[in-house]
């Protein structure tokens, strides 16, 4: 149930507010069940998300139940490696969820422009996910759709976890079908396959399938359906990533193992057990620290480009007014494709122009910067020998003009 993102969008509720406080104004992404929309919080002047759940289950009484019950749970929860949950309700036809916005895009998003990341940047990732999955496991919350469409990341490089509880009420809802119990098929554990049921421990699988993503870019299992995926890990491991991608550390092929089996009794216990073997993998390997970038063109930002008919209807707010300045910016900002990272001839005024941009992890300009270096030491080498060469010359003249007199 991915969600599709969308330019400029103005959904059915676009204009609408929400239990006469939350504006909502435009469509983030949408998928089966619900709706994103950045909204405003009218009460404090404050942005918000507003995730807006389909109206058919507006008449489900244990859905309602549930999806009030994991709000308030989880809006107890305080970790920076969660999305903030500030209220639920109901109007109309409508239950929503109100979040904090992060400022942003998704892990998704991120993979999609820069591919699979090198382990420095994967522990980056991993760190807040699984100290605010620990942080839910201590309060015996489960998240059960641990994916990249539910891992934010901000601006700022902060990186959150997101719709905790949401899968457990849907799978409470009466006219909920087999495949949305199911969750994303690609990142479940064997006993959410089987019995629909599970605990920290199925989390702990997701992220280990997580992992073996973000290092190769490619998740584990493939099949013709989603119940084909979901089922493959019945009778197979997931593979170690070494096997997909070159150059990954044992270390991680050795951290996705234990995480992934599937004998629940052979994972870590919980987030927080898996982090702390996270910290020693980061230890013996000297992972440098990483700032995780967010992607460059979510679409969080596209929907920060208020079209103008829609400022006009909403009023000339500051808010609206920087998220429009936010997305000039983003406008401006170029994304390089793997195509175009091949060698080419550089035009004579660019020769010497920084770089932006990222490859495998290493910003562009680092490549630049080391090739003007090997340019010099190549130049230094050229100058040696042919001072060398010319002095051995005039050394050979000047013998052979004296050659009568020494004898």
């Amino acid at each position: 149930m991915c969600p599709v993102t969308t330019h400029h969008a103005t959904g059915p509720l676009t204009g609408m507010v929400l239990d006469g406080r939350y504006r909502v104004d435009t469509l983030i992404a949408t998928g089966g069940m619900s709706e994103v929309y950045r909204g405003l919080d009218l009460r404090l002047d404050r942005p918000v998300a507003l995730k807006v759940m389909d109206s058919r289950y507006a008449g489900d009484t244990d859905f309602l139940a549930r999806f009030q019950r994991e709000a308030r749970a989880v809006a107890r929860l305080k970790d920076p490696g969660l999305v903030a949950v500030y209220d639920q309700g109901l109007d109309g036809r409508h239950p929503f969820l109100v979040m904090e916005l992060v400022e942003g895009g998704t892990l998704r998003e991120l993979l999609r422009e820069r591919g699979p990341m090198p382990p420095h940047a994967v522990a980056a990732v991993l760190r807040p996910v699984l100290g605010g999955l620990a942080a839910a496991h201590r309060a015996g919350l489960v998240h059960r759709d641990v994916k990249p469409e539910n891992i934010l990341i901000s601006g700022d490089g902060e990186v959150k976890i997101a719709d905790f509880g949401l899968v457990r009420a849907l799978a409470d809802a009466k006219i909920t079908s087999t495949s949305v119990i199911l969750g994303t098929a690609a990142y479940l554990s064997p006993e959410q396959v089987a019995t629909g049921e599970t605990d920290s421990r199925g989390d702990v699988y997701s992220v280990g399938v997580l992992v073996f993503e973000l290092l190769t870019g490619v998740t584990p299992f493939t099949g013709d359906t989603a119940l084909a995926v979901a089922y493959q890990r019945m009778d197979n491991d997931v593979p170690p990533p070494s096997t997909a991608i070159h150059g990954v550390p044992r270390q991680f092929d050795e951290f996705v193992h234990r995480a992934t089996a599937r004998d629940p009794a052979h994972r870590f216990a919980d987030a927080a057990e898996m982090d702390e073997q996270l910290d020693v993998i980061a230890a013996e390997l000297g992972l440098p620290y990483f700032r995780v970038p967010p992607p460059r063109n979510s679409a969080l930002h596209q929907s920060a480009q208020i079209p103008t008919d829609a400022r006009e209807s909403h009023g000339p707010t500051e808010n609206l007014d920087k998220h429009a300045a936010a997305a000039s910016l983003v406008r401006q900002t170029r994304v390089f494709g793997r195509d175009e990272l091949q060698p080419q001839q550089p035009d004579d005024d660019d020769e010497n122009r920084p770089r932006e941009g990222c490859f495998a992890g290493i910003e562009l300009s680092e490549f630049q910067w080391e090739r003007q270096r090997s340019r010099r030491v190549l130049l230094f080498w050229v100058i040696a020998v042919i001072t060398l060469a010319g002095l051995a010359a005039a050394g050979a003249w000047t013998l052979g003009a004296n050659l009568d007199t020494l004898l």
